[in-house]
């Protein structure tokens, strides 16, 4: 997909850009960067109970791990609400195989039906792992996140036996899995490691890299471009505990060094969703100053539109809730606060004096 330039005229690119950014840098001011997030963030929060419970507890969480303002929290606890139901749902339905196969047919029946190479290649590399869709991406994930609020579900013992029997190991190192799910396994890795129930985050990051080895990135996709980024980003951000806490660089040196060596391809050929994860990749790893934040950060103030108040799709889509995910990454990488845990049953105690039916206290017997 991506030709490489001559030697030269690489290096004299490289001196001219890290020239203009320099000079760009010292005169972007970082409150033009706030009021560019201000107009984003007040176009959401003044329509967000329009938006799916998914979608609002999507953006409250991250609001609130950036600011800590309690006014996310009744969206946040809606969110727990509805995660224990669904616990409750696939703690029921863990008994029955039809169920579960019936489950998984509805959504390999999504994919069936889609004609982008992302639905082919998910429908190729999943048909015949009915069990990952309920384990892998709902079940494994709906334990993590009640866990990130110091919680679990009454069955917590039962649900880690499924998952325990389940080989994610295999898949973790399946390059057809990878191509078709390269966000999804790495937040895998990382619930899994959260969870104490394995660390196999070597074993990902090296089939990460066999998977899409950086020499071959002519040869990809646009579509398999930005799944091979949206693996490396989701390594750092799920490392972070989804922006809970500062990454170590020298942890992730691979992709950094990757990021910084292709970020004009990168903000040339990919969508909105993509670049802010990439500068958030490095406020994460508390990197402010480089380049490659100031890089991403123009090109996504400069992606808003105005007159909506918020960043359109690639193909101009100003569908509100379809944006929601771009929109709050771009409030984050343009008017980024700090990392901050929570929040949890120690942080914010007063949030869980009483859970929803499902769901107790991790420390409780």
């Amino acid at each position: 997909m991506i030709k490489r330039p001559l030697a030269y005229v690489g290096i004299t690119a490289l001196v001219c850009s890290g020239v203009a950014v320099y000079y760009f840098q010292q005169t972007t001011s970082s409150d033009t960067y706030r009021s560019a997030a201000n107009t984003v963030k007040q176009t959401y929060e003044q329509e967000l109970f329009t938006l799916s419970p998914y979608k609002q507890g999507h953006f409250g969480l991250r609001m609130f791990r950036q600011t800590l303002d309690p006014k996310y929290l009744v969206v946040i606890e809606e969110d727990i609400g509805i995660m224990s139901i669904r616990l409750n749902q696939l703690s029921a339905d863990l008994h029955s195989k039809q169920t579960m196969n019936q489950y998984a047919e509805q959504r390999l029946t999504q994919y069936q039906q889609g004609k982008d190479e992302r639905s082919k290649r998910r429908l190729v590399a999943t048909k015949d792992k009915p069990e990952y869709f309920y384990l892998g991406l709902d079940l494994l994930r709906y334990m993590a996140r009640v866990d990130d609020y110091g919680l679990k579900h009454k069955d917590d013992k039962k649900l880690r036996r499924h998952l325990e029997q389940y080989p994610f190991d295999e898949l973790f190192t399946d390059k057809a899995m990878i191509r078709a799910w390269a966000a999804q396994l790495a937040n895998q890795v990382y619930w899994l490691k959260q969870l104490g129930m394995g660390d196999h985050v070597t074993e990902f990051t090296q089939a990460l890299k066999d998977t899409y080895p950086d020499h071959e990135d002519y040869r990809l996709s646009l579509q398999q471009y930005e799944n091979k980024l949206y693996g490396m980003t989701h390594i750092v951000i799920a490392d972070s505990g989804y922006y809970q806490s500062q990454v170590n660089e020298a942890d992730h040196a691979w992709i950094y060094d990757y990021f910084r060596q292709n970020i004009e391809d990168i903000i040339t050929y990919t969508k909105q969703d993509v670049i802010a994860e990439v500068g958030l990749s490095f406020l994460l790893a508390g990197l402010d100053d480089d380049p490659v934040v100031y890089k991403a950060r123009e090109a996504i103030r400069q992606s808003i539109d105005e007159t909506a108040g918020r960043i359109p799709s690639v193909s101009g889509n100003l569908d509100f809730s379809y944006g929601e995910h771009r929109n709050v990454l771009a409030i984050m990488l343009l008017d980024w606060h700090s990392p901050n845990p929570g929040p949890n049953t120690s942080t914010n105690p007063d949030l869980f004096e009483s859970v929803p039916f499902g769901l107790m206290h991790k420390n409780a017997d």
